[in-house]
């Protein structure tokens, strides 16, 4: 089953993309255009979608969040078969010319990426009428990269945001620079939040508080505890955190409520300080 739905924010266009061999896509994602950029590229299952997409709305530059299958999927044939140049950042750009192994869900979900050489981004990507200010943000991957337009006050943020509330984490996020990250993107001024998941053109600056408060919450719950002696096994116990055993077996461990609660274990707060 593929899912393609498109949505107008008025100059910024989205489409929510999603595939499954059998019934409902397990996960969609947003990929969006602003004039004549892109933002992300989508899946590699949806990959005939994005190339007429990038056809029918004149694409003449692509803007990388991060390295993801389920974001950068679809670069490379948008510049081999579309002529258009990939810009992202650094690490982005080392990462895109060796993609990483991925998982057997990976694979099944989102498709593998094919390498694909990037530009680097610069500090202020112009493109005709567009200016989009880079943004680096790790720790949901150490790449990351949110797009701010500051004159509309559009907030392009990959998968900065997600939700409000995080139930299990990958096993390479970091939630420290996770919080770093939600605190700095705070200090720009920002309504639309133009999530790869979940889109809002209202509220956004408030959505991105509230997972960070979550987040800090979270961090300051688990690292008592992990004070105290306590490992990862144990924290969830104390605080009644539940898996999603069906996502964490599918995953095979690679995402994981657990791997939340070790981000924590692993970063102790009398190591990070005041300044996380």
């Amino acid at each position: 089953m593929k899912i393609e739905k498109h949505k107008s924010f008025g100059p910024v266009q989205a489409w929510e993309l999603g595939w499954s061999p059998v019934g409902h896509p397990i996960m969609t994602v947003h990929i969006y255009t602003l004039d004549r950029v892109m933002i992300d590229t989508g899946q590699r299952h949806m990959r005939a979608a994005v190339l007429r997409i990038a056809r029918e709305q004149g694409v003449e530059a692509v803007l990388l969040t991060h390295f993801h299958e389920d974001h950068a999927g679809n670069a490379a044939a948008l510049a081999k078969n579309l002529k258009i140049p990939i810009y992202a950042h650094p690490i982005t750009c080392r990462k895109m010319q060796k993609p990483s192994r991925i998982t057997p869900y990976q694979h099944l979900v989102w498709g593998a990426s094919d390498a694909v050489d990037a530009f680097e981004l610069p500090d202020c990507f112009v493109k005709g009428k567009v200016r989009l200010q880079p943004v680096f943000s790790p720790g949901h991957s150490m790449d990351h990269t949110a797009f701010l337009e500051p004159q509309q006050g559009w907030l392009f943020s990959g998968d900065l945001y997600l939700a409000p509330r995080i139930r299990r984490f990958r096993d390479d996020e970091n939630i420290v620079l996770q919080i770093r990250s939600l605190r700095k993107i705070l200090e720009y001024d920002f309504e639309a939040l133009f999530c790869a998941h979940q889109p809002a053109a209202t509220k956004g600056r408030r959505r991105i508080l509230a997972k960070l408060r979550f987040l800090e919450n979270f961090y300051g719950r688990v690292s008592e505890l992990a004070a105290k002696g306590l490992d990862a096994k144990a924290i969830m116990k104390r605080l009644h955190l539940k898996e999603t055993r069906w996502i964490q077996l599918m995953s095979l461990g690679t995402i994981s409520m657990k791997n939340m609660v070790q981000s924590v274990v692993n970063t102790p707060l009398d190591k990070q300080g005041q300044d996380w």
